[in-house]
């Protein structure tokens, strides 16, 4: 294996894991799936979601990463000692380059709303114009163009390239953020936008709790770059001396902060203009918020602001997509990594080409199948956590930390029972929605619960019989 890369500090680290998880996630899911799900009532499950998965999920990422020291397909081989621990580490790959494929689409489409933002180009008709641009020929010519911009930074490496853009471009998307939140609430009209978005409705989360909780925890896992194996590729690079503990905390409360805080932006502005933020689904950041930019005294500024602050979190998450992949031939085949950029990035121009031309497929893409991957993912590493590597996963956990480690033990409970049954909950029910079958509550706990266990005593049985055959 050839001289790995690695953070020249561990701030370096920090706001490149922030930056590679507080993306388009953030500042283009967020918004319209909170608005479409019942505003308050999406946030609080959102939030829960992240505490209770994401914060001990993200934290049993970044322990596989430095405990194997490399990418996912040799480190879960390694840590697994099981031939399906490849299997695995290809899967989390090929989820990356499924979620690059999209997100250089929509990454296209911030781009070139960054560059027309400061005329107004698409004020008079934001909905003919979306729909013009979003997915053809000209779709396809910016999604080459931000997947360029991307690949140029993951070229020169972690310290020279991802390093140094994410410490420049993460403050600078907060900065930015925060002046627009300031901005918004002096506009006439929001208070609406705010009860929407921050007074909490039992009545609607009781009535429309299974149809919220999927979309919830599927934000969670993509904005936290769940389950693809991306945390785990920027942990592996980590030294002994990093508490992981900390850093899952300060990465997991930074993301949200952002996600929360680009929503005190954009669902109070577009209340205040009279648009429903609900509409247009995936175009809604464009289509609904144009139409609040185009009334709004200086509306060219305030768009550009915005749109440069999107543009800049979707790069610092795309060159953390493009990192797994570039780092698997990197590690695991010995490719150079400035070839190994190349051939990744021709492979993405392709399949990012096709669904920016085919705007079904794109939804597909971008919505089920990422959040199925994301989820299967991360259910395949809390089992690797909590039932194979048990006694390393808490020296790794412990190692570099002294105040957490009274939240060795729990946080491995917790990884190794209530995470899977979790988990796996939510892919029942994802699947079941998919197949039109009707499952209640009930009944999807159960099968949680047996699919856990047994999942859990396959995992461990047939990793066993891999390590008595190798002997």
């Amino acid at each position: 294996m050839s001289d790995r890369d690695s953070w020249i500090s561990n701030l370096g680290f920090v706001l490149a894991a922030v930056g590679g998880a507080a993306g388009l996630g953030n500042i283009w899911r967020f918004p319209w799936l909170t608005a479409g799900n019942g505003g308050s009532a999406f946030l609080i499950v959102y939030l829960l979601v992240v505490v209770g998965i994401g914060v001990p999920g993200l934290l049993a990422e970044f322990v596989l990463g430095r405990c194997g020291r490399q990418t996912p397909t040799a480190a879960l081989r390694s840590l697994t000692g099981s031939r399906w621990g490849s299997w695995l580490g290809a899967f989390n790959v090929l989820t990356t380059l499924v979620i690059l494929s999209f997100y250089s689409v929509v990454g296209g489409w911030i781009l070139r709303y960054t560059l027309v933002s400061p005329v107004g180009t698409y004020f008079g008709q934001p909905q003919q114009y979306f729909g013009t641009m979003s997915f053809g020929l000209e779709a396809v010519a910016f999604h080459l163009l931000f997947l360029g911009i991307v690949a140029a930074i993951v070229f020169f490496g972690i310290s020279n390239g991802i390093e140094r853009v994410s410490k420049v471009m993460l403050p600078g998307v907060v900065i930015i953020l925060l002046g627009l939140a300031v901005w918004t609430a002096t506009q006439p009209g929001t208070a609406a936008g705010y009860a929407f978005y921050l007074s909490f409705d039992a009545e609607y989360l009781a009535a429309n709790f299974l149809s919220v909780i999927g979309p919830a925890a599927g934000q969670a896992l993509f904005t936290l770059s769940l389950g693809a194996g991306v945390m785990l590729t920027y942990a592996s690079y980590l030294d002994d001396n990093a508490s992981l503990p900390r850093d899952t905390l300060v990465i997991a409360v930074s993301n949200t902060f952002i996600g929360v805080l680009a929503g005190l932006v954009v669902i109070p502005l577009l209340f205040s203009q009279g648009v429903d933020p609900g509409q247009g689904g995936p175009g809604a950041l464009f289509v609904a918020l144009a139409t609040a930019f185009a009334t709004l005294p200086g509306g060219e500024l305030v768009a550009t602001a915005f749109f440069v602050t999107v543009l800049m979190a979707a790069v610092t998450s795309g060159i953390s997509l493009l990192e797994t992949p570039v780092a698997t031939l990197v590690d695991s085949f010995g490719v150079p990594r400035r070839r190994a950029t190349v051939l990744v990035t021709v492979l993405l121009a392709a399949t990012g080409s096709g669904l920016a031309l085919t705007s079904s497929v794109f939804q597909f893409v971008s919505g089920t199948l990422a959040d199925l991957m994301l989820t299967v993912g991360l259910f395949a590493f809390t089992v690797i956590v909590g039932w194979l590597l048990r006694g390393d996963a808490l020296a790794e956990f412990r190692a570099g930390t002294d105040r957490f480690e009274w939240l060795a033990k729990p946080w491995l409970l917790t990884v190794s029972w209530v995470l899977p049954v979790v988990v796996l909950f939510l892919l029942t029910n994802t699947l079941a929605s998919l197949a039109g079958i009707s499952v209640g509550l009930g009944g999807r706990v159960i099968i949680a619960v047996i699919g856990t266990v047994a999942l859990a005593v396959v995992v461990r049985n047939g990793s066993r019989s891999d390590r008595l055959s190798s002997h």
